[in-house]
């Protein structure tokens, strides 16, 4: 029997739903469960042929429980290592060397000392940032943002250099990148699945959260949502994901990919809505099913190779 297990914290919706529709699919030696987990020994086999993660990004100990998954054997969608090496900085670069259009992006050093350093750990560090260079490449208005973030949290619009300095001063420790900002006509959030199918949402940023989808997926320009799914299938076969959400935003017709680093999208019924739920539930449903069918993985002793295990099954 191939067990698929979903790991989650928070969620309400999604995670059961996942289980009652693969249960419900009635496959032949496929079961799936929510995950349950204690201490972990090391090099042993976990019983699940195959993980959903929805929460390892946020709980250290069920990333490195997933690890070890991967080591023995089983699939992990997402794979553990990939997500624990990316950031958003890096994806924007990556999308540049690709192609895809991504708005002027510079990373910026921390505001603060990390833990543990002081200005002696920072001898390397330009001092003071070229800030009129800096002001030039980028515009204004621009986004503040953590280079490696999520849920929109300390994310600030500034409009002048004094926005930005308030902005920076409250930024901690965090490593931030100020991005120019895309003066959209449209925008979309894409749910990118097995790096093979995509679902184009519409999606509106400025709205609170249980009401930032609204209706209306796809766009109407059958252009704009071919080069939307192209460039939605690149960024996410290029990072090694089989479950991500890609957001664009569309200026004068080009669509500027803003966020495509979300491993564990949101998915919960109660904010993207019935149609676009169901969708989400039954793509992840039929790429789980067919990583269980496809049976272990052959273990590979090597740590890099761990980063190409998702890629390779495309």
């Amino acid at each position: 029997m191939a067990i698929i297990g979903v790991l989650y914290g928070m969620e309400e919706s999604f995670p059961p739903a996942l289980v009652d529709r693969i249960n419900s699919m009635g496959v032949k030696d496929v079961h799936a469960e929510h995950v349950k987990v204690g201490g972990i020994v090391m090099a042993e086999p976990s019983r699940y042929n195959v993980i959903i993660d929805r929460i390892s990004h946020d709980i250290p100990f069920y990333r490195a429980f997933l690890k070890n998954a991967v080591l023995t054997g089983t699939h992990v969608i997402n794979n553990p290592f990939w997500w624990s090496a990316d950031d958003k900085f890096f994806n924007y670069s990556l999308a540049e060397k690709l192609g895809v259009a991504v708005p002027r992006t510079l990373l910026l050093p921390h505001k603060e000392h990390p833990p543990g350093t002081t200005d002696r750990s920072m001898r390397n560090l330009q001092y003071p940032l070229d800030w009129a260079g800096i002001f030039n490449y980028i515009g204004f208005p621009a986004f503040l943002k953590p280079h490696d973030g999520g849920g929109w949290k300390d994310v600030h619009k500034v409009n002048n250099p004094d926005e930005l300095f308030c902005a920076y001063n409250q930024s901690r420790d965090l490593c931030m990148t100020l991005q120019a900002a895309v003066q959209f006509q449209q925008y979309f959030r894409c749910y990118v699945v097995g790096q093979s199918s995509v679902h184009i949402m519409r999606y509106d940023p400025s709205q609170p959260f249980h009401l930032r989808y609204v209706p209306g997926n796809p766009p109407p320009d059958r252009g704009l949502q071919e080069r939307i799914t192209r460039d939605a299938l690149q960024l996410c076969r290029a990072l090694g994901y089989d479950l991500n959400t890609v957001e664009f935003a569309v200026e004068d017709g080009i669509p500027y990919a803003i966020d495509f680093m979300n491993p564990a999208p949101d998915a919960g019924l109660e904010s993207v809505g019935r149609d676009n739920f169901e969708w989400i539930v039954s793509a992840v449903s039929d790429l789980a099913v067919r990583r269980a069918q496809q049976g272990r993985s052959e273990p590979v002793y090597h740590w890099s190779k761990f980063l190409d295990n998702a890629a390779s099954r495309i």
